[in-house]
């Protein structure tokens, strides 16, 4: 059988991103209800980490040791990957010694490469173009709250940076409108906001893009790598931070997520992150239960 992996939404039709998800929910009320369901023992997942994370981490570790499985955490320092292997090199060893792949790194082709030359499925947990994972853990809240996002509006706000992609991604798997309110000069991929159509509108205006919207969603305007740019961001993106006034512009409903971390006084204000229409720790807690979805899919 045919290796499958994980490198966008785009990897997984409408029905099996449904079918991942419904059985994401699944799995998470049988944990809260004390029932053990480990259907990987034996099974080893190596988690190649050139960018930090926190809720990448914990969520694939903690999601593999209940589902019976193993997770290992590899970092450039610690293998030969950081001292000059070539990435073929390492894809082909560890593949053959692990049943999956979890990498979580800065460009998008390194990750390609390790895929193009691994026995094993591979999981993108992270690149600078996308980070499918998360939005895995954003529609499962979707769906846990508010049903089928089919049709909705959701409105993100701030850098057209990898979630803005995923985000793009998710709106053609999905079926809802996305309006992207972003400043001059950080807009996302052109070709993959033509890949949208007529589902994906770019606004240069909060109020616009956020106009009666059922979800709002930011993310940092820094992204890791970036720190250097901080000053300039901050000139550019002051006027996009999610406000009470941005939530008033949307649906009475609407819900808001972000990502995390968060910078509370930046893109978003603390009382709409701390507020009754965030669900930033549902959001974040999904991370684990969508993962253990997306790798029983991936073993199966």
């Amino acid at each position: 059988m045919e290796t499958r992996h994980f490198l966008s939404l785009l990897d997984f039709s409408t029905d099996e991103l449904h079918e991942l998800l419904h059985h994401a929910i699944d799995v998470k009320k049988r944990l809260k209800q004390g029932i053990l369901h480990t259907p990987l023992t034996g099974k080893v997942m190596a988690m190649i980490f050139e960018k930090s994370s926190t809720r990448t981490r914990v969520s694939f570790e903690a999601g593999m040791s209940q589902l019976g499985g193993h997770a290992m955490f590899l970092s450039p320092k610690d293998i030969q990957l950081g001292r000059g292997e070539p990435i073929e090199d390492s894809a082909r060893v560890i593949s053959s010694m692990v049943d999956i792949i979890m990498m979580r790194t800065f460009g998008h082709d390194r990750l390609q490469t390790i895929t193009d030359h691994s026995s094993s499925p591979v999981i993108n947990g992270l690149t600078d173009y996308v980070h499918p994972c998360q939005l895995l853990a954003d529609m499962q809240t979707w769906f846990e709250l508010r049903g089928d996002i089919k049709g909705a509006t959701v409105a993100w706000i701030g850098d057209g940076n990898n979630m803005c992609h995923s985000y793009i991604n998710a709106a053609i798997q999905f079926g809802f409108t996305l309006n992207i309110g972003c400043p001059e000069g950080y807009q996302p991929d052109v070709d993959l906001v033509k890949s949208g159509g007529n589902q994906v509108h770019i606004f240069n205006s909060v109020s616009e893009a956020s106009k009666n919207a059922d979800l709002i969603v930011t993310d940092v305007w820094a992204s890791m790598g970036q720190e250097q740019e901080q000053k300039n961001r901050e000139l550019a993106f002051t006027p996009f931070q999610v406000s009470k006034l941005t939530m008033q512009c949307a649906d009475k409903d609407a819900l808001f997520m972000h990502c995390l971390p968060a910078h509370r006084g930046e893109e978003v204000s603390a009382d709409v992150i701390d507020g009754k229409q965030s669900v930033v720790w549902q959001e974040a807690e999904n991370r684990l239960h969508a993962q253990k979805s997306l790798i029983e899919m991936l073993l199966k």
